[in-house]
């Protein structure tokens, strides 16, 4: 049983205390829920200004609002911590200063209130940057206990279902958001530095195409048709390309109806970018360059930590190796057994792989390879040159028509990034689209259906392009050292709870 649910008795005391405190405040003429409070500064921007300012000066006059985290009265004077985004400072109410009716309104001020003050910074006789008040205002009052007052939320459950709690509790986790939207920026400063546009992409669409993935199906009512979650934004993206747009990237969701582990969210977020005129070596380049671009400008480094206590360097340049090579070294497995179902499927039981009766040799093909080869996948690697049965939107290679010019970056055991030297022959890409239709007819689940919008597109011609896509979700996983990609989602899909909408 969690900590959290131990103290339903005291906890609705405590409830029903709060509730008191929020009459008495009304009875006193104070307003609990105010309106607008001009704040000034931060407290992150009052410890960068302030850490080194000498003790007992009083330094200006500032004006922060956050949530009161802590509180501790002696006799005329009482003590607390204010949180806001940035952090805690310690805050210092004194009757001679807010006066005595002011200080006595303090007795219904609770753990979680949110207050905008306005004080003096100065530095106690410990050293602590302190804000000595001057006046305050109540501006939210919280009706429920903070779940854990020192050490922040750790209930995992609870942690997922109400974020609310986790960020306001525990400033890793708001720091990770924080950085989360930081990453973000700074890979959209990057694109557009290289001529890049942002283009918004359809989320619900007539053909579920552009990855080989289960979609969400939704109903539209007035046309009386289904329609699909984009599972990617590719499809979409290469008409860009077609149209003579060039360069063009969207970041945003995908959705596919599929399992949920620590490395899969239903709902997740990547970018996608096309160049036209390049390739998948071109992409391989600006790969390293986001992925270093995140770790110099975001978390001032280029190594996160492996559980064995190493560290994973994501300075580029990163190794490159082939499908075939990494196949042969770690399971001793020639590719052109596995291209033979038969054998595939034979191989793939001597690993103890369950594999599905309808399941096609691709579907085999890839999960010997997750077996066989991602596990010593821990320091990044560009997987080059990917079998044509995995990946029907990538280009032939010149010198061997069975394989294509696609890679995935692996890094710590996780698909990182997955690029192509783009399809653009419209004969060949219907071809594939044909094959995949004829999988699906044999109980194939994961296939492409085929867009015939798509190869008109192509048919009026789509300049050579390389395509990539990256996912956000488990980039920031590996630089916040995250173990599920549910600590890096706000708001990760959860199965209600029996008798609430959480």
């Amino acid at each position: 049983m969690s900590e959290e649910t131990t103290t339903t008795i005291s906890e609705s005391e405590q409830e029903l205390q709060r509730k008191e405190n929020l009459k008495k405040l009304y009875e006193a003429g104070k307003k609990p829920y105010g309106g607008r409070f001009n704040v000034t500064t931060s407290v992150e921007n009052i410890i960068k200004e302030f850490s080194e300012m000498e003790q007992d000066k009083e330094g200006p006059l500032v004006t922060i609002a956050g949530r009161l985290m802590a509180i501790r009265e002696h006799g005329k004077a009482t003590f607390g911590n204010l949180s806001d985004k940035g952090g805690q400072i310690q805050i210092y109410f004194k009757e001679d200063y807010v006066g005595k009716e002011n200080y006595a309104i303090l007795k219904y001020i609770d753990l979680g209130d949110i207050i905008g003050i306005t004080g003096n910074i100065f530095k106690t006789r410990r050293g602590e940057l302190t804000v000595l008040i001057r006046s305050f205002e109540i501006l939210s009052k919280c009706l429920h206990p903070l779940p854990e007052k020192w050490h922040g939320l750790r209930d995992i459950e609870i942690r997922y279902r109400k974020r609310y709690l986790d960020l306001m509790t525990n400033e890793d986790v708001r720091k990770t958001f924080i950085l989360r939207s930081k990453a973000i920026s700074v890979i959209r400063t990057l694109l557009d530095g290289k001529g890049f546009i942002e283009v918004e992409t359809p989320v619900m669409s007539s053909l579920a195409g552009g990855a080989s993935a289960r979609p969400f199906v939704t109903h539209h009512n007035t046309l009386d048709m289904n329609l699909f979650l984009r599972i990617a934004t590719e499809l979409y993206l290469k008409r860009c390309i077609v149209g003579g747009l060039e360069k063009v990237y969207e970041i945003g969701k995908a959705f596919r109806n599929e399992g949920i582990s620590t490395k899969h969210n239903p709902e997740f977020t990547m970018i996608e970018l096309y160049e036209a005129y390049g390739d998948y070596e071109t992409m391989m380049r600006i790969t390293e360059e986001i992925i270093a671009a995140v770790g110099e400008k975001v978390f001032n480094t280029y190594e996160t930590p492996y559980k064995d206590g190493s560290m994973i360097n994501l300075k580029p340049p990163y190794k490159r190796a082939t499908f075939a090579q990494l196949l042969k070294e770690h399971g001793n497995i020639e590719l052109k057994d596995l291209k033979d179902k038969n054998k595939a499927a034979e191989i793939a039981k001597k690993l103890n792989i369950d594999i599905e009766k309808n399941a096609p040799v691709a579907h085999i093909m890839d999960k010997i390879f997750e077996t066989v080869v991602e596990p010593h996948l821990i320091q990044p690697t560009f997987v080059m040159d990917y079998p044509i049965e995995l990946s029907p939107l990538a280009k032939k290679k010149d010198d061997d028509s069975d394989l294509t010019y696609r890679f995935e970056l692996f890094i710590n055991h996780n698909e990182i990034a997955n690029a192509f030297s783009e399809l653009n022959d419209p004969a060949d890409q219907l071809e594939r689209f044909q094959e995949q239709v004829k999988l699906k007819e044999e109980g194939a689940d994961e296939t492409h259906p085929l867009d015939e919008d798509f190869i008109m597109a192509l048919e009026y011609g789509m300049p050579p392009t390389g395509g990539l896509g990256i996912g956000i979700d488990r980039l920031m996983m590996l630089y916040t050292n995250s173990p599920s990609i549910r600590d890096v989602i706000l708001f990760p899909l959860m199965k209600p709870q029996k008798g609430t909408g959480d």
